[in-house]
């Protein structure tokens, strides 16, 4: 795993431009909410989750998140059907501050095109891109 700056990147996770992360599991994907996103909003309070079943468009918010200071979105990173969501969030909705790449996952979903995952960025390019992104909000 990949630590830059404090923040964990692992390095066999894809991850989406509105940082989400994204972890291949056969023919579904498990996505949540990367590591340096979470630290910068702070604990989370609420989460609405994504409908099972729905279509999602690529880039699509399909959910939010509240925390003390901070409204955040969720986003689809890919086309595809939501197959589950962890409904444990639903009551404890921190577990994505505690264990992001773990507990604290979001929802699963079947990718239309399982290309599209592989152009998500991964191993350099995601750590090049966090680096501008921590870059970007230290100012």
């Amino acid at each position: 795993m990949a630590e830059i700056e404090g923040y964990n990147l692992p390095d066999e996770l894809y991850y989406h431009k509105e940082h989400m992360w994204v972890r291949k599991e056969g023919d579904v994907i498990r996505v949540g909410l990367n590591d340096f996103s979470q630290k910068l909003s702070g604990e989370l309070s609420f989460i609405e989750l994504p409908e099972t079943s729905s279509e999602a468009q690529a880039d699509e918010v399909i959910g939010s998140y509240e925390t003390g200071k901070w409204m955040g979105k969720i986003y689809a990173p890919v086309a595809g059907e939501i197959v589950e969501t962890n409904s444990e969030l639903e009551d404890d909705p921190s577990l994505v501050n505690s264990d992001p790449y773990g507990a604290g996952w979001i929802f699963t979903m079947k990718p239309a095109d399982p290309a599209e995952v592989d152009a998500l960025m991964h191993g350099e390019a995601a750590a090049t891109w966090l680096k501008t992104e921590i870059a970007k909000h230290a100012k």
